[in-house]
């Protein structure tokens, strides 16, 4: 089996070792250890450099591919999902913090559904300038909660993103949702 030459420009090798960081990511935070905790912190910082590292080098290099395009979201929602899933094992998100990250995986969940319907019906659903910014805020929460326990004062800002982060996945999700919806009601093709 021959590797495919799009997996191997540097793009998409980055995104391809956010995904292979996150289940290292989450074994190190559930080990309970803080060394390994601060490790995890620093491994999802660079994770989350590559995010943008990642689709900045493929338009500076013109290496901007449909593989690309396609993990690159994945690895995003990946990694939160990953990690939310994480901290409710840990105990790192209280009781009420569950509702913000039920409400991003709902999201994440449904939107990636709605682009895979549409993408069926050749519709193409653009990401938004606002749904960059969300991910943008889920990532600071998520690096915030790593941190928080190692980090006095981080504890309550870290909820404070996390909650910010729950309000601008469920505003984008329902944006997406208001500007397709004369797409799910129209005729099947």
């Amino acid at each position: 089996m021959q590797i495919p030459p799009q997996l191997m420009t540097l793009p998409n090798q980055l995104t391809i070792g956010r995904i292979l960081a996150i289940p290292v990511i989450c074994l190190f935070l559930v080990s309970g250890w803080e060394w390994l905790r601060w490790l995890a912190l620093l491994l999802y910082i660079a994770a989350a450099v590559t995010d943008w590292l990642d689709g900045f080098l493929a338009r500076r290099m013109n290496l901007n591919s449909a593989l690309g395009k396609m993990l690159d979201p994945i690895a995003d929602k990946l990694l939160v999902g990953a990690l939310l899933i994480t901290f409710a094992w840990t105990r790192d998100l209280n009781g009420w913090d569950l509702i913000p990250a039920i409400a991003i995986m709902l999201r994440e969940i449904f939107v990636s559904g709605l682009r895979e319907y549409l993408g069926n019906r050749s519709i193409s659903v653009p990401v938004t300038f606002l749904a960059k910014w969300k991910t943008t805020v889920q990532l600071v929460a998520l690096g915030l909660i790593i941190a928080a326990p190692m980090l006095l004062g981080l504890g309550f800002i870290s909820h404070v993103f996390l909650w910010l982060a729950g309000g601008l996945t469920v505003w984008t999700g329902w944006e997406y949702l208001r500007s397709t919806w004369p797409h799910l009601s129209g005729p099947e093709l």
